[in-house]
């Protein structure tokens, strides 16, 4: 069950501004992945359902923390059916994404109230998502669909729409304010910004100065 409130985390992910998004099969390293976004400062941090027993590393960490860091906003992506869905909200996930729409995703999170992120990589997808009360989309892949030119057609005539790019946001100050001021809402960053290199070397202050150079960056393009 989610332990924040969805008007709190949708204001959450707009006051920060970006989503440290990753994977890994190990539950120590997932912790000091997570320590690590939170010392950048970002406070939303998606763990994305990629690996075997995917589910396993996600609920002991929702676990850990909703008694270590209990303002902590945990949340899985890669979620492409409403079953895993309902799984993954029962181990305390906070927010649901996934890299397409479904309604049916849709209407088991509205129901719960959970914030749902769906990939939508069209003006239609965006529009069937926002009928079926989704508030922030995730424009997925990003960089494949248009990028930020793409924002800026979409918020032309429909600027009530609240996007977060995921795919082809890169953690340098030139790509978030091209994306920033294109009028996104917020990113999603995975490999970018909590680099395999750094994990494998047990480098974490590296992804916690990124993070929070991303989220200075942000600021300024703001």
């Amino acid at each position: 069950m989610a332990s924040h409130l969805r008007l709190h985390i949708y204001n959450t992910l707009l006051e920060t501004g970006v989503v440290p998004l990753f994977y890994h099969h190990d539950l120590d390293t997932a912790k000091k992945i997570v320590e690590a976004c939170l010392d950048g400062g970002a406070k939303v941090v998606e763990f994305t359902n990629r690996g075997d027993f995917a589910y396993d590393v996600f609920s002991a960490l929702a676990k850990y923390y909703a008694k270590a860091r209990p303002d902590l906003i945990l949340g899985v992506g890669s979620v492409a059916d409403a079953p895993t869905a309902a799984l993954f909200i029962a181990g305390g996930a906070n927010f649901i994404v996934g890299p397409s729409f479904n309604p049916e995703i849709a209407r088991l999170c509205n129901r719960r109230k959970i914030p749902y992120m769906p990939g939508c990589a069209t003006l239609r997808e965006i529009a069937e998502a926002e009928e079926l009360g989704v508030e922030i989309v995730k424009l997925f892949p990003g960089e494949t669909i248009g990028g930020p030119a793409f924002v800026k057609a979409l918020l032309a005539p429909c600027p009530w729409t609240r996007a977060m790019p995921t795919g082809g946001v890169d953690a340098t100050q030139e790509s978030l304010q091209a994306w920033f001021k294109a009028g996104v809402a917020c990113v999603g960053i995975g490999s970018k910004l909590v680099a395999k290199k750094d994990v494998d070397a047990g480098d974490f202050a590296a992804i916690a100065a990124r993070v929070k150079q991303v989220r200075a960056w942000i600021d300024e393009a703001r």
